[in-house]
């Protein structure tokens, strides 16, 4: 330990990324442009299409277009990077740019987490208490719980950067994966982490379990509400109308749990990357598909614009 104190502390990260083979970081490269374009085109037509048909014109669809518009924030925020380092093959970034772009990934995930437990909430207003969810969720509610999602989560992330960055990295400050993120980074300090560790996992929780226990709660309430439905068509549309958020729910709060709160000893080198990929890139891919697919009133939207446009 003595040894490693004297070692000068570190001014860049190098990232080792997805792979050291040319052949497949060019084939990487290729395939994440192209799931990078799908991301932006998918999330981007959400919100127009939002913003162009009335009938979408309500808390739901309001609440969708903000999570659009941050899985388009998210994944400018890493995706870029990763295609520029596949590009020419090398991955090395100061200590500044690596708490940006850490700083503005948490912001952003956290965001989306809160947002899908709003999602749920407003969902067990619409399907519970339908007498009052037009009062309940008028446009000043919607613009105070989006608000409420953006500034608490930009707090968090400030403060768990912040204490990451507080401990001296030592050595060669090689990553093992193709972003910073708060727990490979922490590997590298050169003082005890426990207590940052104990921090962020706290703040992990809060941003994860809260969310996901309103999710939950919401979703069990909504269950005992329509199994008392008699309507066969009741039924199907309650189904279909919670069916889309759930799936989004379960592919980005198991990833991210599985990245932050569980702990990782004893899991492979490469199990960060395999994670991370998934809720950076695979899930912001999925979400515009599983929300327009699966939702009758966005394919009915889609189908009037394209009328408009004599299509």
């Amino acid at each position: 330990m003595g040894a490693k104190n004297l070692t000068p502390t570190a001014t860049e990260f190098i990232l080792v990324g997805l792979s050291n083979d040319r052949n497949t970081q060019i084939l990487l490269f290729v395939i994440i442009l192209l799931m990078y374009i799908f991301i932006l085109v998918g999330n981007l037509g959400v919100i127009v299409l939002v913003r162009l048909d009335s009938h979408l014109h309500t808390p739901m669809y309001f609440f969708l277009s903000h999570l659009s518009g941050v899985e388009i924030s998210f994944v400018t925020t890493n995706v870029p990077q990763m295609l520029t380092h596949l590009l020419i093959g090398r991955a090395e970034l100061s200590l500044i740019h690596c708490a940006l772009q850490m700083y503005m990934s948490l912001s952003l995930g956290s965001v989306e987490a809160i947002l899908l437990g709003v999602m749920a909430y407003d969902r067990y207003l619409a399907i519970c208490h339908p007498l009052v969810y037009t009062t309940a969720m008028r446009k000043w509610r919607q613009f105070q719980l989006a608000s409420a999602c953006w500034l608490a989560c930009f707090i968090i992330a400030a403060i768990c950067v912040g204490i990451t960055f507080q401990h001296p990295f030592c050595g060669s400050c090689c990553i093992n994966h193709f972003v910073c993120e708060i727990p490979v980074v922490l590997k590298l300090a050169c003082d005890d982490t426990y207590i940052t560790e104990s921090v962020i996992v706290m703040f992990a929780a809060v941003v994860i379990v809260g969310p996901f226990s309103v999710i939950l709660t919401s979703y069990g309430l909504i269950l005992i509400s329509v199994l008392q439905i008699r309507s066969v068509s009741g039924l199907r549309k309650a189904f279909s109308t919670c069916g889309s958020h759930l799936l989004a729910v379960i592919m980005f709060y198991g990833t991210t749990t599985l990245n932050y709160i569980i702990p990782q000893a004893g899991k492979s080198a490469d199990y960060d990357k395999q994670i991370a990929m998934f809720y950076l890139v695979v899930t912001p891919l999925l979400n515009p598909l599983i929300y327009t697919l699966r939702n009758k009133d966005v394919r009915e939207a889609v189908a009037k614009v394209l009328q408009r446009r004599g299509l």
